[in-house]
Parts: C-alpha cells; sequence; structure tokens
C-alpha cells in the first residue's frame, strides 16, 4: 500500500502560495482518482483510493511544513507501511518553476519540510516527486518567496506542474518503477 502525502501549510491564506504545491498536486491525485480527502487522522486530511486493486492513502498534513514529518511518521505508523512505499510531493526552490522532478532517495536539500520528514522516519530512502519554483528573476529570501503567492501570469504553469506531478504519482502507484516514471516525467 502506498501513502501519498502532499506537503504545504493548512491555512487558507497560504492556498495559494509556492509552498503549497504539494496539497495542489496531492489534490489532483484525489481528484483523478475520483476521491475526496474526507476524514482527519494522523495530523492530516486524509482520502482512500483504490489503484489497481490496491488501497493507497493520500494526505495533507495539517502541521505546519517545518513539522511535517510528525503526520508522515504517524501515517506509515497507522497503514503499517514503510518508507519504500511513500511518495512526498512538495515544492521545490532549487529546481526551475513548473519543472517536475522525481528522485527515488536524496537529501531534503533547502527544503525544511523534507528536513522534517527525514528526521521523523529516519530514513531518506523514499520517493519524492519535486514542483520546481524557482524564479530567476526573483531575488528576495527563500522564506519571503515560498510564502509569496503564486503571480498570476505563472498560475497555469504551475498547475500543469502539479498535474504531471499527480500523474506521476498515479503511476508509480500503479505499479510502474521508479526510474521508468523518472524518465517520462523528469523535466
Amino acid at each position: 500500500m502506498y501513502v501519498i502525502v502532499g506537503l504545504g501549510n493548512p491555512e487558507e491564506k497560504y492556498l495559494k502560495t509556492f509552498h503549497n504545491m504539494g496539497y495542489i498536486a496531492v489534490g489532483d491525485v484525489a481528484a483523478k482518482l475520483g476521491v475526496k480527502f474526507k476524514k482527519k487522522e494522523c495530523e492530516s486530511y486524509v482520502a482512500e483510493a483504490n489503484v489497481k486493486g490496491k488501497k493507497v492513502i493520500l494526505a495533507r498534513p495539517v502541521t505546519y511544513m517545518n513539522a511535517s514529518g510528525r503526520a508522515v511518521k504517524q501515517l506509515l505508523a497507522k497503514y503499517k507501511t514503510d518508507a519504500s512505499k511513500l511518495i512526498v510531493l512538495y515544492d521545490d526552490y532549487d529546481i526551475p518553476k513548473g519543472s517536475v522532478r522525481i528522485r527515488p532517495s536524496g537529501s531534503a536539500g533547502t527544503h525544511n519540510g523534507m528536513r522534517s520528514v527525514i528526521a521523523e522516519i529516519g530514513t531518506q530512502n523514499f520517493t519524492r516527486i519535486r514542483i520546481g519554483i524557482r524564479d530567476s528573476e526573483v531575488n528576495i529570501p527563500i522564506i519571503n518567496y515560498v510564502l509569496s503567492e503564486v503571480k498570476k501570469e505563472d498560475y497555469e504553469l504551475f498547475i500543469s506542474a502539479c498535474g504531471r506531478a499527480a500523474d506521476a504519482a498515479i503511476s508509480i502507484a500503479e505499479g510502474e518503477s521508479v526510474e521508468n516514471t523518472m524518465t517520462r516525467f523528469n523535466g
């Protein structure tokens, strides 16, 4: 069973910010699978889906970004699965805006939410799907940038990227290898 988690911040004021790309992408996964986030458990809003006969858990932690790992750890424990079946969707300042990059493991980079996840679950060995947010024309501190709203002229670019990230997560949950998914979706 896969657990697919979209990182973000729970308050409405963060809804259209760069830091909520993971929330948007996991929402796209839910929409494509025809499910809704109906229950709250493990410090997350959770939806259950069926992908090729297998249960898949979708989650949006209600912790703030920097404490996301608490929710992820609880979800893995509740659903008795390990990090090898975890997919985390999130924004990444280290890659260009609108790009999608999938990795089977790795460090947190500059992302505090991912630092929290890695610290709480004790491993870097889980799939991550990163949605690039870096705009080379913007020169403000990262914390101010990630919490700012996506510009209207970039909105469609990010909606498209979140949709591609969702498709990649579904492909992995359907049984496609991370390597093949990387080949199809990275870029």
